[in-house]
């Protein structure tokens, strides 16, 4: 198989295997947050309580979470595809890459650095989704 195929083949796993897991994610988080004794906490939560701001680092968390996982599977695919040498080395690349500062492509083999695109791209799309879903949460407790 040539790079360029082996390059799409290995990032289109990559997008389909971490959006499956911030969809799953959010929508766990969703449905927790659904839940009848949930839905009746959030009624009574004053956005600004010390209750509220431990409701709001909690989602922050597990959002923050959700990416941790993500960066952290496009690391290993790294490390097993080659394209990087050193568990420090593919997590840094593949931190800067999900939160598109991208400083540059010198960590990564230049045959594989496509991949390297791919999830600069898939992090802006999952950080978007993932604010969208932010603000939908805290829409419900200030709505009360």
């Amino acid at each position: 198989m040539p790079q360029l195929a082996l390059q799409f083949v290995v990032s289109t796993m990559m997008v389909v295997l971490c959006v499956s897991i911030h969809g799953f994610g959010l929508f766990g988080l969703s449905h927790a947050l659904r839940s009848e004794a949930a839905v009746e906490r959030l009624r009574r939560i004053q956005p600004l309580s010390p209750r509220g701001v431990a409701f709001t680092l909690t989602i922050v968390i597990a959002i923050l979470a959700l990416h941790g996982v993500e960066i952290w599977a496009f690391a290993f695919a790294y490390l097993i595809t080659g394209a990087i040498h050193g568990l420090e080395a593919a997590l840094y690349f593949s931190t800067i890459s999900y939160s598109t500062v991208g400083y540059d492509d010198t960590h990564i083999a230049m045959q594989w650095r496509l991949v390297g695109a791919f999830e600069s791209i898939l992090g802006m799309v999952l950080l978007g989704w993932s604010t969208a879903f932010f603000f939908r949460i805290l829409g419900r407790i200030e709505a009360h």
